[in-house]
């Protein structure tokens, strides 16, 4: 036995409307490279920032979120290091006092619930963005001084599945928090992730020998779920194979190689590197009650998906598979919530998730889908004919109530005509009847659905089948 052991660190970019630690546009994704810039974020000699408020709530509103401890008192540092994107040698930080400290976030796993714990949350600035264009390679500033949240958990990830459970669950709260869009593939999410893999191979007693921790390495730069668990599935079987050779894992980074679907050494990290953190001169330390509301941020905390996961169980009565999908957006759970106060709960539910999904809700308003559903509660149409008008509803505008009305299609609830219909079908399937009468009971369904053939979906499901059993003597 091998036991994994992952950590995660997470940058998520704020979506506020003005950058870090200047008044540029911070929405640099249609804009044309560096245009977005001033001699702040280009770090002009003689500049001097000003801290964005707005980042500065958000990142306390997040950690009031994940349950981390706000700090009273804080400050920014001086991050030094050389790369083509960072125009100003350095990036402005958070080294030794973080707005928050400790915290948790609990998810779902196919093992059960786990607590996930964090040891930070810190704000700083983005850097800028290189492309790689045939041998050259060209920089878009646009990015730099973008408000940035590093989300650091404590190294107790069990496995990569549990990873993209831990990231896709921080990503919707930080969607229902209104503070990123989180989307990975536009890098306002990023991921790096540490893995180490604790064992040796089997002793002669037959048992392995787990020590503590091994050796981690660190993979830079994974921007969506399914890489995540990828490089850190081949990363563990890396090292695993290691292990059982006797040889030693090298701490180094790592990068992730998606077309080849394999980990590629960047650099040894055998010692670590000095970034020569010191406090930011330009941005004094503060008292974080003198200069944000404390309360009022904890007051416009939303209701969290957990919690409103768990409600939507308590309250509508359907399945925790339902109400996760549900909440994935939040668009898609003000809908149903809409629909369920007028419907059955679990009627509701089926439609929004199966028949109307998030697509469906942008066209057919929650209104026309009550005025629907409330149809088939009443037994004026069925089901199947609910099915059937829904597509023209979409391409026409048009309620239910107007296609029911045009097209004839009420259903047939007279328990007279519809028994003439029933006989009609034993009488041309004796085979099929006979079958039934003697066990074979799912065989009815064949029995129903030729009535509905009968009737063009118009019978009432609900009498004919009660009518197929009496006349069968069921």
């Amino acid at each position: 036995m091998f036991k994994t052991v992952i950590g995660l660190e997470i940058h998520v970019q704020l979506k506020t409307k003005s950058k870090m630690f200047c008044s540029c546009n911070n929405n640099a994704e249609e804009a044309k490279p560096n245009t977005l810039t001033c001699p702040v974020c280009l770090g002009m000699p003689g500049t001097l920032p000003v801290a964005n408020k707005q980042a500065i709530e958000w990142i306390v509103k997040t950690g009031l979120a994940l349950n981390c401890q706000i700090a009273e008192f804080s400050k920014f540092d001086r991050k030094h290091y050389f790369y083509p994107d960072l125009p100003k040698g350095y990036q402005i930080s958070q080294y030794d006092l973080p707005f928050c400290v400790g915290g948790f976030l609990e998810i779902e796993t196919p093992e059960g619930r786990r607590k996930i714990n964090l040891t930070r949350i810190h704000l700083e600035e983005d850097a800028g963005k290189l492309m790689h264009v045939s041998q050259d390679s060209l920089v878009d500033l646009n990015r730099a001084g973008t408000p940035l949240m590093e989300i650091v958990t404590e190294p107790e990830i069990s496995s990569p599945m549990e990873a993209k459970i831990f990231l896709q669950e921080l990503r919707l709260m930080m969607r229902y928090l209104g503070v990123s869009d989180a989307d990975m593939e536009k890098g306002h999410l990023r991921c790096d992730a540490n893995i180490s893999i604790s064992g040796k191979p089997k002793a002669e007693s037959g048992k392995p020998d787990i020590r503590e921790l091994g050796t981690p390495v660190e993979i830079k730069n994974l921007n969506s779920f399914r890489m995540v668990e990828r490089a850190l599935l081949y990363e563990q079987k890396r090292q695993i194979e290691l292990i059982e050779k006797g040889e030693k894992i090298v701490k180094e980074t790592r990068g992730w190689d998606d077309a080849r679907g394999i980990t590629i050494s960047q650099r040894s990290k055998e010692q670590a590197q000095d970034y020569r953190y010191f406090p930011e001169p330009d941005l004094p330390p503060f008292k974080l009650a003198k200069f944000i509301d404390l309360k009022q941020i904890k007051d416009s905390l939303p209701e969290l998906p957990e919690a409103k996961r768990m409600r939507y169980v308590n309250q509508y009565s359907i399945s925790l598979a339902d109400a996760e999908i549900l909440t994935l957006d939040e668009a898609l759970s003000a809908y149903f919530e809409k629909v369920a106060s007028k419907v059955s709960p679990k009627l509701a539910a089926n439609w929004v998730i199966n028949e109307l999904k998030l697509d469906g809700i942008m066209v057919i308003s929650p209104e026309r889908l009550i005025e629907m559903l409330q149809a088939v509660e009443s037994n004026e149409i069925s089901g199947k004919i609910a099915k059937d008008i829904l597509p023209e509803m979409i391409s026409t505008g048009k309620s239910a109530l107007e296609i029911i009305k045009e097209k004839g299609l009420v259903q047939i609830g007279d328990e007279t005509q519809l028994a003439e219909i029933v006989k009609k079908v034993l009488a041309e399937n004796i085979k099929v009847a006979e079958e039934v009468k003697q066990g074979k009971v799912q065989a009815i369904g064949f029995l129903v659905g030729q009535v509905m053939r009968e009737t063009r979906g118009q019978a009432n499901p609900e009498i004919v089948n009660r009518l197929i059993k009496e006349n069968l003597s069921l």
